[in-house]
């Protein structure tokens, strides 16, 4: 039996160490930038010097500033997002002297940043330092998000309303999960698998999960699932732990004809959603004109009897919108944080749905989950896990998700998506064996399709005896390995040849070059870019990151592991939910470039290494290639 005080402070204390990391890392960081006080900064959290643009208002009435940049040639990707925090800040010879101003960044482009300002006087102080000093910007902390994180863990421990407290027991594993028995469901246009895990959706009581490994149909799943709810509930809460998957998936329900009302700060949602935001749709209600006109008129200096009439109509006014938007929408979709929003106070709901619920830390889940009688949780914690930047918190479990916990727990609560419709056979054959237990079966159309009939779906280059442990570590921690890189794109090169540019163009084949090092990537767009012979096909290729490239799919990847090594040091290679990730992004063709010898002293290398062998090409790089 979980005590439910002991549980509940536990992740209270790793909430506090993470939100601790974040504070000291964002302090050395701007004291390191003390012994840069000539040149540039190009960091993905931070860009030095910029140069000051034009001023706006954004569509919430604002004041936005650009910050403009160089980019180089090695552009490195950049963890700026429109809605995160971010410092304004000069450099001296203790380090980096930041303003006193919290900037929200509104959004990011080629060269060119956009931040709103608190206000007039802030842009004011920026603009007279910055005919002083050269600036600069960088990533902050958000403590909002951690604020929220404790005060639900300290509510979902106090709370005692009967349905919630059978909720916790079942999340926490001290009470079995119960179902209710429904005449059978079927969805002609879904597969068995899909129309089980729809099943057991509706039929919950406490808790289901839907487990969607690479290429399942995970999100049809769940829109079909949440559509099928609103058969027997009239509203629905969808949440994710990104404003990107809850943007995706509120998107799909819009398709279907959904009433989607999204809660959040509108820089941070996709062009497609601020239609739903509730801030537009606040705007153009009917009743919005009146309440404008109102507000002038108390602005503008109304008094006495006058004044105290307006601020009742105003008041009722904004009631009356509230509740409309509310009342309309089917379903209500946010961030787990902004479950938290004071526009989400007193909301409550009987199902809450979770997307990419195997990528969201235990805590932010809980702030959801505080609104909902009961919790439907969908993704893949064979897959990339949530980001926790302190070891301690790590070690103390932060990573472990919930969804992770449940899935361990309550086993008859889990569906696994089983059929799936990206790979061929043989890309997935070994990922399905090694993380699913061989129950992934390839759907008749995609599981024999390839890019040409003379070639293989999988290949190993190996570069054991070519590249004599030339892995070199960079000064943002990161690992490159520069001989790898050039026989990665000389390998591109040879395939694109042998496929052909023309049929490259025609059938719009395309291609992902994946490492898990952002020094390497870094390396690879560079070596791209100065080869004139890519330049044509340069829309057909993207290189990034494993994290970046989660949820995205290509013809062809080629992978760059990077690690060589006399000593079988593979650094985070050892998490294989990232090999997982990078692996089942490709649909027709895989090709991986790394040094067997290094990296096979790990069972899960060697052992793809022999399925390659089986069931493709293991080929020796060439010296010099």
């Amino acid at each position: 039996m979980v005590n439910t005080g002991s549980y509940f402070s536990h992740l209270r204390e790793l909430v506090t160490l993470e939100l601790r990391e974040e504070q000291q890392a964002y302090q050395r960081s701007l004291e390191a930038k003390g012994a840069s006080l000539t040149g540039s900064i190009q960091e993905p959290s931070c860009r030095y010097p910029v140069q000051l643009g034009n001023t706006a208002y954004n569509a919430l009435g604002q004041l936005t500033l650009e910050l403009r940049y160089e980019v180089a040639e090695d552009e490195v990707e950049l963890d700026f997002e429109p809605g995160k925090p971010a410092t304004v800040f000069y450099l001296t010879d203790g380090g980096a002297k930041e303003l006193p101003y919290q900037c929200y960044i509104e959004l990011v482009g080629d060269g060119v940043m956009s931040v709103s300002l608190p206000s007039k006087s802030a842009y004011q102080s920026i603009k007279d330092l910055g005919e002083r000093h050269l600036l600069g910007v960088q990533l902050g902390v958000d403590n909002t998000s951690y604020r929220v994180m404790q005060e639900s863990l300290s509510e979902a421990e106090r709370k005692e309303d009967e349905r919630f407290v059978r909720l916790r027991n079942v999340l926490l594993g001290n009470a079995e999960p119960s179902f209710r028995r429904l005449p059978p469901l079927s969805f002609p246009w879904l597969n068995r698998s899909q129309n089980d895990a729809i099943q057991k959706v509706v039929e919950c009581q406490e808790v289901s999960i839907v487990h969607g490994p690479p290429g399942t149909g995970k999100t049809t799943t769940l829109v079909e699932a949440i559509i099928e709810t609103l058969e027997r509930e009239t509203q629905v809460l969808v949440c994710a732990p990104s404003n990107a998957a809850v943007d995706w998936i509120s998107e799909q329900l819009m398709r279907r004809s959904i009433n989607v009302l999204r809660i959040g700060n509108p820089l941070r949602m996709s062009d497609e959603m601020l239609d739903c935001s509730y801030e537009r749709r606040y705007s153009a209600h009917p009743d919005y004109h009146e309440l404008w006109n109102i507000r002038k008129a108390l602005r503008e200096g109304a008094k006495g009897e006058q004044a105290h009439r307006l601020r009742n109509r105003e008041t009722a006014l904004e009631i009356k919108i509230n509740a409309d938007l509310f009342d309309q929408a089917r379903v209500v979709s946010c961030t787990l944080i902004g479950s938290a929003y004071r526009l989400m106070e007193r909301r409550h709901f009987s199902t809450l749905f979770i997307d990419e619920a195997a990528q969201a830390l235990e805590p932010a889940c809980w702030a959801a989950i505080l609104k909902a009688d009961r919790v439907v949780m969908s993704g893949d914690h064979q897959q990339l896990p949530p980001t926790v930047k302190s070891v301690d918190a790590m070690k103390g479990g932060l990573a472990n998700t919930l969804m992770q916990k449940l899935v361990a727990l309550h086993p008859r609560c889990v569906t696994l998506l089983t059929t799936q419709y990206r790979m061929n056979e043989d890309i997935m054959s070994f990922s399905s064996h090694w993380f699913y237990h061989g129950r992934l079966q390839a759907a008749p159309e995609v599981a024999h399709r390839q890019v040409s009939p003379l070639d293989t779906p999988l290949t190993w280059l190996d570069t054991s005896e070519n590249l004599e442990h030339s892995e070199l570590r960079t000064k943002t921690s990161s690992i490159t390995n520069a001989q790898e890189a050039r026989l990665v794109i000389h390998t591109l090169r040879d395939y694109i040849e042998m496929i052909s540019p023309q049929k490259i163009e025609s059938e719009r084949i395309d291609f992902g070059i994946i490492t898990p090092y952002r020094g390497q990537a870094r390396l690879l767009r560079r070596l791209l870019k100065m080869q004139h012979y890519f330049r044509k096909l340069k829309r057909h290729i993207t290189v990034g990151t494993v994290d970046g490239f989660q949820g995205q799919e290509r013809d062809v990847i080629v992978i760059s592991l990077v690690r060589d090594n006399a000593d079988g040091s593979i650094g985070f290679l050892r998490d294989l939910r990232r090999m997982n990730v990078a692996m089942t992004r490709a649909r027709m063709k895989l090709i991986i470039v790394g040094n067997a010898q290094t990296l096979s002293r790990h069972r899960f290398y060697r052992a793809l290494i022999e399925h390659i062998k089986e069931r493709g090409d293991f080929i020796e790089a060439a010296p010099n290639s």
